[in-house]
């Protein structure tokens, strides 16, 4: 437990939901991190739960974590998402007064003592926010890497590679300035991690990068299901909630690296290329009269003649037209869960696309596709702006 009359310099939260597989190395690991590295400074481990079922509570409090103190907290009964267990968190932190925290998922098989160091390092330097950069399979965060990332890259100006990597560090100003803005239900589920990168990004905080190497986790890729759901409709709505910022043109975020980024192996990942084919073809056929109201004309056609002849090939420049399609869709739409569940059979013809165009290429020149394809976005947002300004 953590004493009331201890105030820890360094709050590390792992928020969880049945992780009693794995949390107890996790918080081994950050408690090495943060002897060997920051002796000097008081530190805690939080795990902020979803109340797991599985164990997850008495893995973390029978952890070995030396004299670093641990807590557990839970979200009441039947209130579940990763946002929530982040507000909790945030809450802890104000009433702890600690000078940085840092965040990480309790799956992680890949970190070490030295990802704390370089987590919590910027933050005592004065940053306000610190995202991850891993070297990491581009089979694995299809989300980041089609929808995301590019759309940073474009709207924001912004070459964050990991918007939406789960690992992080900020300070008490950053966490005070989340808990005062209005969230939305998807906020406190899986949007949490793109609403914190966004409202950082554009409001005037301290961003930065820090390279951790290879991400080696349960891999996430590509869902189906809320995780998809959650993290587009908070993205989309922090796109229309920031548009008089972006829309002004003048936004360019500088978000440097801190330590040397190298191509280390990633994590090995079989993609179920079959599967991903067949939701993007079945659920096509499903929404297909929501999909030629949302798109451009001749984006539509173009994607209907790809689903007629069962092969996807959806290159970069049109999946930057889609997406701005929808985006604007969602601006205007009346029913804005529909426009997000519309786009979801897109999103696995562009991954399936990907799959095919990438398959014989090492991983850097994979990374480098989707660079390019950030890039790609990035000379299209004209077509997004003049939507927003003649509407």
């Amino acid at each position: 437990m953590i004493k009331k009359t201890i105030e820890p310099d360094i709050i590390v939260g792992i928020p969880s939901y049945n992780e009693a597989d794995n949390i107890a190395f996790v918080a081994s690991q950050l408690s090495l991190g943060l002897k060997r590295y920051f002796p000097a400074h008081s530190s805690a481990i939080i795990n902020v739960d979803n109340n797991s079922t599985d164990g997850t509570k008495e893995a973390f409090l029978g952890s070995e974590t030396g004299e670093i103190p641990k807590k557990y907290i839970s979200t009441g009964k039947g209130v579940v998402g990763k946002g929530n267990n982040f507000m909790n968190l945030f809450k802890e932190v104000e009433s702890l007064k600690a000078k940085a925290i840092v965040v990480v998922d309790a799956d992680l098989l890949s970190i070490t003592p030295e990802w704390v160091k370089k987590l919590v390092t910027p933050i005592l330097e004065g940053h306000d926010f610190v995202t991850p950069l891993y070297s990491r399979n581009e089979y694995d965060g299809t989300i980041t890497n089609h929808i995301t990332y590019p759309l940073l890259y474009s709207i924001f100006k912004a070459n964050i590679r990991q918007p939406i990597g789960g690992d992080f560090s900020f300070s008490p100003k950053m966490s005070r300035y989340w808990t005062g803005l209005e969230w939305e239900k998807s906020t406190g589920q899986y949007g949490i991690d793109i609403f914190m990168t966004t409202s950082a990004l554009l409001n005037g905080f301290k961003v930065c990068q820090v390279a951790l190497g290879s991400k080696v986790h349960k891999p996430s890729a590509p869902k189906l299901g809320l995780m998809f759901t959650q993290v587009i409709r908070t993205l989309f709505s922090s796109i229309s909630n920031f548009k008089n910022i972006w829309l002004d043109g003048n936004i360019e975020k500088d978000c440097p690296v801190h330590g040397e980024f190298n191509y280390e192996n990633p994590q090995s990942l079989s993609v179920d290329y079959k599967s991903i084919k067949k939701e993007s073809i079945d659920g096509f056929s499903e929404k297909e009269s929501l999909l030629a109201s949302i798109m451009y004309r001749p984006h539509y056609h173009a994607t209907k003649k790809m689903h007629l002849s069962g092969k996807w090939n959806i290159g970069p420049g049109l999946w930057a037209k889609i997406l701005y399609d929808f985006i604007f869709a969602y601006e205007t739409s009346g029913n804005k869960e529909e426009v997000v569940e519309a786009l979801k059979p897109l999103y696995f013809a562009r991954a399936a696309s990907f799959y095919r165009q990438t398959l014989d290429l090492t991983h850097q020149e994979a990374e480098e596709k989707i660079l390019g394809q950030a890039k790609q976005f990035h000379k299209s947002r004209r077509y997004l702006f003049n939507k927003f300004i003649t509407a």
